[in-house]
């Protein structure tokens, strides 16, 4: 698995006369670097950092060295994602590896051996700062601003030193006076916590209080649209123009439509043909209807006067036709 561990350089730089320059220490071919062992892989991760900083970027040694620095250092991601891994709003675990690995990266990047740090106590935070920046980024069903996000960390702990302390609920005056903000920054706060998660629709109903669960989805116990519900704005519509009809002629009406009288019954009743009634009943329904969709505030439709002008003709062949 492991190669030689040292050897001569290829071209030893010339030193003073007599004196043999140090042998460059090669880093070892590693066949399997994830399953280097943790003590081990301290070590090499030193010898593989120095060789690193010796190499030309782009030359095939200098990727072979780094992508072993991070296969060798993966154990550092396993480590530090391990704490997240109970959070259910972040994808699993093999997005969190992807991330880590993006800062073990970042870390290996940066570090300089000649400081002599342990490269553990520089990868740690790189790890750790882009998982939660990921948490950050997609954890949340509706985007907000950094500002909220961070606001609504500090109101949940706020809430359980809060409700720990005072026995009951905290209220917004309670948490603004807590944190140092004002009112308004707790309510803005508290309403972009409400879109951290989101359900959904096909989602089965929670537990109800006798312990049994619903089963029906929220999507259908949703309310749905009355299809009965625009008849009744055309009733209210229509009410004040039935009042200015004649008596003759909201009799008519009810007999057709009340009754469901034929229309020769009607004209049995009115003592008028059953042509005649067709006729009046097409007028007065015409003029009702074209009442009913003109704009009042433009054509001034619906008003009394109108009414009473519609229907004149069908009235005078009414009275015509009784006479």
């Amino acid at each position: 698995m492991v190669g030689p561990v040292q050897g001569p350089a290829a071209g030893r730089p010339s030193g003073p006369a007599g004196v043999e320059p140090a042998p460059t220490v090669l880093p070892p071919r590693i066949a399997e670097p994830r399953e280097v062992a943790p003590a081990d892989a301290r070590e090499l991760t030193r010898l593989f950092f120095r060789r690193l900083h010796e190499l030309d970027e782009g030359t095939s040694e200098y990727r072979y060295v780094r992508e072993t620095l991070i296969e060798m250092n993966i154990s550092l991601v396993r480590f530090a994602i391990r704490p997240f891994r109970a959070r259910g709003d972040g994808g699993d675990l093999e997005d969190l590896l992807q991330v880590g690995t993006i800062g073990l990266i970042k870390a290996i990047d940066r570090f300089d051996p000649a400081r002599e740090v342990e490269f553990a106590s520089l990868a740690m935070p790189y790890i750790t700062g882009e998982v939660k920046r990921h948490f950050r980024d997609t954890s949340w069903a509706v985007r907000v601003p950094r500002r909220l996000q961070e606001l609504r960390i500090d109101l949940a702990k706020a809430k359980e030193e809060l409700t720990a302390l005072l026995d009951r609920p905290p209220t917004v005056a309670d948490l603004a006076a807590h944190l140092s903000l004002t009112d308004e920054e707790v309510i803005e706060g508290l309403v972009a916590a409400n879109g951290h998660t989101s359900g959904s629709l096909d989602a089965p109903g929670s537990e109800r209080t006798d312990g049994r669960t619903e089963g029906h989805s929220l999507a259908e116990t949703m309310g749905a649209e009355e299809p009965a519900l625009e008849r009744v704005e055309d009733i209210q519509t229509l009410a004040p123009l039935l009042e200015r009809l004649s008596d003759r002629e909201r009799r008519m009406l009810s007999m057709r439509f009340g009754e469901e009288l034929t229309q020769a019954q009607i004209g049995a009743a009115l003592g008028i043909s059953q042509m005649q009634v067709s006729r009046l009943l097409t007028r007065v329904l015409d003029h009702l209807r074209a009442s009913m969709l003109a704009d009042p505030e433009r054509s001034g439709a619906g008003s009394p006067q109108q009414a009473e002008s519609g229907c004149t003709g069908a009235a005078a062949d009414m009275g015509g036709d009784a006479a």
